[in-house]
């Protein structure tokens, strides 16, 4: 039987597909524009972790090369082998250094990191399929950012398109809720975590 999240999942999926390639690339230009006008610190001495958007995704490599010219070291995951995990990690020099990895996303050929590196991180960036006013994440449903982001103490930011931020999501038990939202339309937005939406 499917679940709510199922649904709204599969709404998700849907809505996005029917996105002109247009709409995608501007929004994709808008999220690389924002990173210059992030509200955090990106300097030399500072560590982001992103990920390479695939499919329909929002943003594009431009939005990890807008991070490079911040001066940051850029963390992007590596699905580990096996069951769902904690996400491996891998530094992010360049469009030219992706091949294709596991579910067929793009991934850097460099060194693979322990679940352990996220913990540098002093932001995440993570794909989402919505979030809600209050920080509730909808994710693909393997749950690989739940079990890498525990202990993580980072500003946690959901990248979704501007229509993607909605009112009040279900949560589940190992949901870890997000501070931020980052939208094309919108730029970066607090969100009132652990308040009901």
């Amino acid at each position: 039987m499917q679940t709510l999240k199922d649904r709204l999942r599969d709404e998700g999926v849907r809505r996005r597909r029917a996105m002109t390639p247009t709409a995608r690339a501007d929004a994709a230009q808008a999220l690389a524009e924002w990173i210059q006008v992030a509200p955090f610190r990106l300097e030399y001495d500072v560590t982001v972790a992103c990920y390479v958007p695939v499919g329909d995704e929002p943003g594009s490599t431009t939005m990890l090369d807008a991070l490079l010219d911040r001066g940051v070291r850029v963390l992007v995951p590596a699905v580990p082998a096996g069951d769902p995990a904690p996400l491996e990690w891998v530094r992010y020099d360049g469009p030219e250094s992706l091949a294709t990895g596991r579910w067929g996303l793009l991934e850097p050929t460099g060194e693979r990191l322990a679940p352990s590196a996220l913990k540098a991180a002093a932001v995440v960036l993570i794909p989402a399929l919505a979030v809600d006013t209050s920080g509730v994440r909808l994710g693909r449903g393997a749950g690989y950012y739940d079990r890498s982001l525990p202990g993580v103490d980072a500003e946690l930011v959901a990248v979704v398109f501007d229509d993607e931020v909605v009112d009040a999501l279900p949560a589940g038990d190992f949901d870890v809720p997000v501070g931020w939202v980052l939208t094309p339309g919108g730029g970066f937005e607090e969100l009132r975590v652990g308040e009901l939406g």
